[in-house]
């Protein structure tokens, strides 16, 4: 690296966040999120798995075609026919294209996963970045589960795949198993054992099975990784990756003592976790770090006296720095069209004509019946309006009876794979009632494994939002629904989910490293 204080920031979310139980998305949602990572000026986005399926290569062959500013990744196993692949998707993005492929090198995966010796394993790698090289001199070799693997294996494999041609090697602790100082004292390894370490970028991918992905991504940059990969929110595999919000806000907030700096424009962080959770479902704990709806909430009576005397009393940071503005205006019945486009372009939607006269016309039907229109309000209708995977189920009309003296009933009309068709059903409550009478309907055998409710904003007129997920064949997704009765919002959710079930079952699955 020219810049050793410069850190490349390699968002994976479009490949290992999507492998999130339930946050699937189809092209549109990828292409949206990916407009979101230019905006943030990440430098590398991993755009998908091109040969795990068509749906999967049509996405990152469109993010290669579409996104001018960031370089473009495709992830493949070291074979002929997945490097191939990729570079069919990634070939779009010219120079800015990324190969990155990988195999396993710990003992435990080469014996049991594999079934390899570690000679095969090491010269399968060395074929694979060569075949690789032949297509762009933008090549990525990750040893998956490299934590667990013997430190002088690891030292041979990255010296070979350097060797023939790779200009990143990825560190990957596959399974979260790392602990801060023992991942720094990897990376230093290889940093003093690989003779030929300074002719590639040492990159790391951490996952949060123990909660340690961020601690263990800022030890390995302090012992000498040049690029860190994350994800939006965190999502992931298990337990998460990488959150690149707290990674690169911490190396912001801490630069006294990390004089790190990366090309991220924090400002535009908040609008990507927002659309990420719009898209996927998947919603944001309110504790979480950086993002979280209380990340710069204060109600301890010591804490609000200081915060009003000085701000950095109790803020490392400032809510404006992530793209938070507490001060803006909220838009209500009597904001017009061009405040309302410009709260969209704010939150990060990039929406076309059409797409913004049905989410105006939703915004001005909610703000008849609410005071004040929020944020939050903004993505449940563009989630609820826009952005939708194909709708083989679609809720026409419903009509729900509850009481203390009556059993709870629904009456659901639906079309269904374009047949319109109606039933009314008794149920527990009128929620079960809902969701038994869709159930017929659709004829659906996916089990309910959760189901939640809530307000998006505060007030008895909050619009509600709800969360349900559904289990089939070993697949689940994440279904949401707003509405300003929570009972339809229910609905909404719960059609939300078998249509993105649907969608699921149709795809194949990712391979984690």
């Amino acid at each position: 690296m020219s810049d050793k204080t410069k850190i490349i920031v390699f968002d994976t979310t479009l490949r290992d966040g999507e492998q999130s139980p339930g946050a699937s998305m189809n092209i549109d949602e990828k292409l949206r999120i990916a407009h979101q990572l230019e905006k943030l000026n990440v430098d590398v986005i991993e755009a998908g798995f091109p040969i795990a399926s068509i749906g999967d290569f049509e996405a990152v062959k469109k993010v290669a075609q579409t996104i001018k500013g960031p370089q473009i990744a495709g992830l493949c196993r070291s074979s002929d026919k997945d490097i191939d692949r990729a570079w069919e998707a990634l070939k779009y993005a010219g120079e800015r294209a990324r190969i990155h492929t990988f195999i396993a090198t710990s003992d435990i995966h080469m014996e049991r996963k594999l079934q390899m010796a570690p000679e095969k394993v090491l010269e399968t790698a060395v074929a694979a970045v060569k075949r690789a090289a032949s297509y762009t001199a933008n090549v990525e070799f990750s040893c998956e589960d490299a934590v667990r693997t013997r430190l002088p294996f690891l030292a041979q494999v990255v010296e070979a795949v350097i060797a023939a041609g790779a200009t990143t090697v990825n560190i990957p602790d596959t399974v979260g198993y790392a602990i801060p100082f023992e991942f720094y004292s990897i990376i230093r390894y290889l940093k003093e054992n690989v003779p030929n370490i300074d002719k590639a970028v040492i990159s790391v991918h951490c996952h949060n099975d123990l909660g340690l992905a961020v601690a263990n991504s800022l030890a390995a940059i302090q012992a000498g990784a040049g690029q860190v990969e994350c994800t939006v929110n965190g999502i992931g595999e298990r337990a998460g990756n990488c959150s690149l919000e707290e990674v690169v806000m911490a190396l912001r907030t801490r630069h006294d003592i990390m004089p790190y700096t990366t090309s991220v424009q924090t400002e535009h962080i908040y609008a990507a976790s927002r659309l990420l959770s719009t898209i996927t479902g998947i919603v944001v704990q309110p504790n979480k770090a950086i993002v979280g709806a209380n990340a710069f909430a204060h109600e301890a009576g010591i804490h609000q006296h200081g915060v009003l005397m000085d701000k950095e009393t109790y803020e490392i940071m400032t809510p404006e720095s992530i793209g938070l503005n507490r001060n803006k205006l909220v838009l209500g019945k009597h904001s017009g069209r061009h405040a309302f486009v410009a709260r969209l372009e704010e939150l990060g939607y990039d929406l076309v004509k059409d797409e913004i006269e049905k989410a105006f016309v939703r915004f001005k039907a909610l703000a008849d019946q609410k005071k004040e229109i929020f944020d939050e309000d903004i993505d449940a209708i563009v989630a609820d309006q826009i952005i939708r995977i194909e709708e083989k189920f679609r809720l026409l009309q419903m009509n729900v009876s509850s009481g203390s003296f009556a059993a709870p009933s629904a009456t659901v009309q639906m079309e269904v794979n374009g047949e319109v068709v109606k039933t009314a059903v008794l149920g527990a409550g009128p929620v079960d009632a809902a969701f038994q009478a869709i159930r017929k309907l659709t004829g659906s055998e996916a089990e309910l494994k959760q189901f939640s409710v809530g307000a998006i904003t505060g007030g008895t007129d909050a619009q509600g939002e709800c969360t349900v997920r559904l289990e089939e064949n070993g697949r689940e997704v994440l279904g949401q629904g707003a509405d300003e009765d929570i009972i339809v919002a229910s609905a909404k959710a719960y059609i939300n989910a078998l249509n993105k079930m649907a969608s699921v079952l149709e795809r194949t699955s990712g391979v984690t490293i």
